[in-house]
């Protein structure tokens, strides 16, 4: 947990230096009060006193988990602000405010809940909260506070029913960081339906935003609904598949056409097959999407061959993050609005599919589980399987939150330019290579973790070829010499993947593309 804490730090000072305002001196209060409250969750998650069930064998994971929004924030802020773009320069505010709230709320939470109540602790959480309050009353617009503290209410709500209702499925870092994600886009989607203007956004936003709500809202309406019936037989599955047509038919697809201002099925499908590259690209995912099937498909049928209970290994499950590193570069190279969308699609197919396992909808769910449990490991510990959900959001949120109006002709400068690689470079490649190479090479294990040396020194030496091959391959990228702050990037987020217990293919990218974008 130290060494963890240390190169949060120093990622936050990273970033201190560079941008060094008002924003950038509350994340190092914001920094300095979480590491002391993680040891109260900690703590708590040990002696079980900590209100909902969080995933074991992990620790509470409060300081890298709290620094990830408030930094994004700050960091867009910044790039926005040089390309002139006061739009998203106050929206770079309003997230990196929301991101704060957000922590503070949870270390309150902890604070509050800690028997006897920490003295020291309480006492550094008050001055950091009122350093960040005081900077925020004077850096926000009136409208500005009220979302923030509109996003806070979602929060909230939504933190009290998921946790709930999905007990051993998060540690509390990473409640913040999805449920925080989540709640920021149902906000944005609320205020953007508000106040619609024909012809302003772009049509793959809105799309995103729609299709994360709509799928966490049919999650909800079918937990409710299967309280008071049986989701295994035949009736309920054929009542799930009808209310999902409805659901989608209803109420996502007019609340997607009042966005865009156009059928969203045609809009979709002129989207997908309006260029011949966009048709091979599909095609070429097509085939390794099958070969992904193909793989879970021959795994479990040598699981039934074997006598004794058989479980993937660590080398058979990278086989995915292979076919992944396949699919993603070749849609960053040549088309990454394509790339855009059909991460939503998938994203949304995959949440869709949990459903129906996690239900035992009719007429797959049991198969699904029969499928996908040879490739649940420790971090699986609750009744959803998130693994290849995180895997996915890995790679796309750099695709997804890279600052596209702030970036003159779609790319940012210098070490900026790899941000959508974010991904492909410290789960495809940096995770991969550690993994691999450490489970079957590595001998010296770093203190008090069990990854090894050697793996963590592939993994950088691996990015960086990685980079070299990007270079050559994209030829929108230009680093502008800053391979030092690219080396130094890297080494961090690798030597963060050597320590963290918590989520690393949701954590290492988006800490990736700070450091990049900053």
């Amino acid at each position: 947990v130290l060494v963890e804490s240390v190169l949060v730090f120093a990622v936050v000072l990273s970033v201190h230096a560079v941008v060094w305002d008002r924003f950038s001196w509350c994340a190092v209060a914001l920094a300095l009060q979480a590491f002391y409250v993680q040891f109260k969750w900690d703590r708590l998650l040990q002696l079980g006193g900590a209100v909902f069930q969080f995933r074991g064998a992990a620790n509470s994971g409060l300081l890298p988990a709290s620094m990830v929004i408030p930094l994004l924030g700050v960091v867009m802020k910044e790039r926005c602000r040089a390309a002139g773009i006061v739009y998203f320069e106050r929206f770079g505010v309003v997230v990196a405010s929301t991101g704060m709230l957000l922590a503070l709320f949870l270390s309150v939470l902890a604070v509050g809940i800690t028997k006897p109540v920490p003295t020291n602790t309480c006492i550094l959480t008050g001055i950091a909260g009122s350093v960040i309050i005081y900077t925020m009353k004077h850096s926000l617009t009136v409208s500005e506070v009220i979302e923030v503290l509109e996003v806070l209410l979602i929060f909230v709500y939504l933190s009290m029913i998921l946790l709930y209702l999905l007990p051993r499925c998060f540690t509390p870092g990473e409640a913040l960081l999805v449920l925080g994600g989540v709640s920021f886009v149902l906000n944005q989607l609320i205020k953007r339906s508000l106040n619609v203007v024909e012809g302003r956004g772009d049509p793959i936003d809105f799309f995103l935003l729609v299709a994360v709500v709509g799928v966490v809202l049919l999650g909800l309406v079918f937990t409710v609904l299967f309280v008071f019936m049986d989701s295994g037989t035949w009736i309920s599955s054929m009542f799930f598949h009808m209310m999902t047509a409805v659901l989608g038919l209803g109420v996502i697809m007019p609340w997607l056409y009042r966005l865009i201002q156009r059928n969203p099925l045609f809009w979709l499908l002129q989207f997908l097959f309006q260029t011949q590259t966009r048709l091979y690209l599909l095609v070429y995912w097509t085939f390794l999407a099958a070969s992904a099937c193909g793989v879970v498909f021959y795994q479990n049928a040598k699981r039934s061959s074997e006598s004794k209970k058989h479980q993937a290994s660590t080398i058979t499950r990278k086989y995915f993050h292979f076919i992944v590193v396949a699919t993603y570069v070749p849609g960053l190279i040549y088309d990454r609005q394509l790339l855009y969308v059909a991460a939503v699609l998938c994203l949304a197919v995959f949440i869709f599919l949990e459903y129906v396992r996690y239900f035992r909808i009719k007429p797959f769910g049991q198969t699904l589980r029969h499928l996908l449990s040879l490739f649940l490991d420790e971090r699986d510990s609750g009744p959803l399987i998130l693994t290849h959900i995180y895997l996915l959001l890995g790679m796309s949120l750099p695709v997804w939150l890279f600052p596209r109006s702030c970036a003159p002709k779609g790319t940012l400068s210098g070490a900026g330019a790899l941000v959508p690689y974010s991904g492909v470079l410290a789960v495809g490649v940096g995770d991969t290579i550690a993994s691999v190479f450490g489970s079957t090479m590595g001998e010296i294990k770093w203190p008090g973790t069990k990854k090894t040396f050697e793996g963590t020194m592939t993994a950088i030496f691996a990015q960086i070829i990685a980079v070299a091959l990007i270079l050559i391959f994209d030829s929108s990228v230009n680093l502008n010499s800053s391979y030092a702050w690219i080396l130094a990037s890297v080494s961090l987020v690798s030597l963060l993947e050597a320590y963290t217990t918590q989520i690393d293919n949701l954590l290492l990218p988006l800490y990736l593309q700070i450091m990049l974008m900053a």
